[in-house]
């Protein structure tokens, strides 16, 4: 039971990240479905690094060209693999000519929740430091990465004045809705997120076909795989329902258009999030997906019909910023953060933690809050070495962790 929740976890991760997590596990065979656009389905591209290619004539086509395109769409939804440094910087990138072709515009985050729009509001009104606003709109609560991945997307949106709208509902809903169904959320739940459509064929044969090409357990491959997937499909499809409608919300009221944020996964084949919004508004999109080529590859194939735009990328050694990799939570009775599970990624992954571990100290420093304690470990790098001491069975153990690939990471 425990190895198989330890597997739903990174499966759901690789459906939020995208490509790049999916790659290795599955030999692309995920990026080369026949589903989408009937017209592109059943033919392929070459994508090669350092160019974007048109879906519409399957050649490579210029940032400027590209950008004109997109000029009559309401909606440009660009993907992701959060911890992409590249990718990332190509979002900003975007979002600036966007700006200059057209400055009536807005950014969609699939980060954060509408919960959390004060804050996001107070940035790109410039009143926020960096410093303030991780504090403040608790980054590393909403989020598992490094603030510097998005670090020049924040930079576009406070210098431009580019109003930033948080499009998610709390992970913890959609947790409650994966394992019960929609009938369990409460009244309050369910005014945050719309009873997701789960009869998409095409949809649900592209997330049947990641989950379907995991090297997963023994464990899972007996008759409760089509119970997890089913939960899975749930939780995919209640994130890319409520990210879409709102996102139509904000539109509605910012009369602008908008450029929304979010991991791959989420817009592949145009079947998420953005066939969501579209089907409840009519109004114009363009998707962009960044795919990895492998390294020693020149290229690598994949369907016409994975996005509007499909812009090629050379592989990474490893991430810009290192992941940590421990999940926290905090009790009312105690003032120190615990470990909720044995780490299973990151650099913490083969340190020596448990669950129920209790941080008492990370170098000379005490945390009585999550935030806090992983905005100090944000500014360690590749490299470095970070001593905690931890309560465990009555008994205080030293745990270092070496900032450092795992064997995992640098395969995958």
């Amino acid at each position: 039971m425990k190895r198989t929740a330890l597997m739903v976890l990174c499966l759901i991760g690789i459906l939020s990240l995208g490509l790049s997590a999916q790659e290795e596990q599955d030999e692309f065979t995920t990026l080369r479905l026949k589903l989408g656009d009937p017209n592109l389905k059943n033919m392929t591209l070459e994508v090669r690094p350092d160019e974007i290619f048109s879906a519409v004539t399957g050649h490579p086509i210029t940032f400027e060209e590209m950008i004109e395109e997109m000029a009559d769409a309401r909606i440009i939804h660009v993907g992701e693999s959060h911890n992409s440094l590249p990718m990332h910087q190509i979002q900003a990138r975007i979002i600036r000519s966007l700006y200059e072709q057209n400055p009536e515009l807005t950014i969609g985050l699939e980060m954060f929740t509408p919960l959390r729009q004060e804050f996001l509001n107070k940035w790109s009104m410039g009143l926020l430091t960096e410093k303030e606003f991780i504090r403040e709109a608790e980054w590393y609560v909403a989020w598992n990465f490094n603030f510097g991945f998005y670090a020049d997307i924040f930079a576009a949106a406070k210098s431009l004045r580019i109003p930033i709208h948080g499009l998610n509902a709390p992970r913890a809903v959609i947790s409650k809705l994966r394992m019960q169904g929609y009938a369990a959320l409460t009244d309050e739940e369910k005014a945050m997120v719309p009873d997701p459509d789960l009869t998409h064929q095409e949809h649900r044969a592209y997330l049947r076909a990641v989950f379907e090409n995991m090297d997963m357990p023994a464990v899972m491959k007996g008759p409760g795989l089509d119970k997890v997937f089913e939960g899975l499909y749930r939780s995919q499809s209640a994130w890319d329902e409520v990210m879409s409608d709102n996102m139509l919300k904000a539109l509605e009221y910012t009369r602008k258009r908008m450029v929304v944020l979010a991991g791959s996964g989420h817009l592949m084949y145009n079947l998420g999030l953005n066939r969501r919004a579209f089907e409840k508004s009519g109004w114009p999109f363009k998707t962009v997906v960044c795919v990895v080529v492998p390294e020693g590859q020149d290229s690598l194939e994949v369907s016409r019909s994975l996005g509007d735009y499909v812009w090629g990328l050379t592989e990474e050694d490893r991430p810009a910023y290192p992941s940590i990799g421990l999940k926290l939570k905090m009790f009312d009775n105690l003032a120190n953060p615990v470990v909720e599970r044995e780490p299973i990624d990151g650099v913490a992954q083969d340190a020596g933690f448990k669950k129920g571990d209790v941080i008492l100290s990370i170098g000379d420093h005490t945390f009585s809050d999550i935030n806090t304690l992983r905005t100090y470990l944000a500014y360690f790098t590749w490299g470095d070495t970070v001593t905690f001491e931890v309560l465990r069975d009555g008994q205080v153990k030293t745990i270092e962790v070496l900032f450092e690939t795992t064997e995992e990471e640098e395969e995958g």
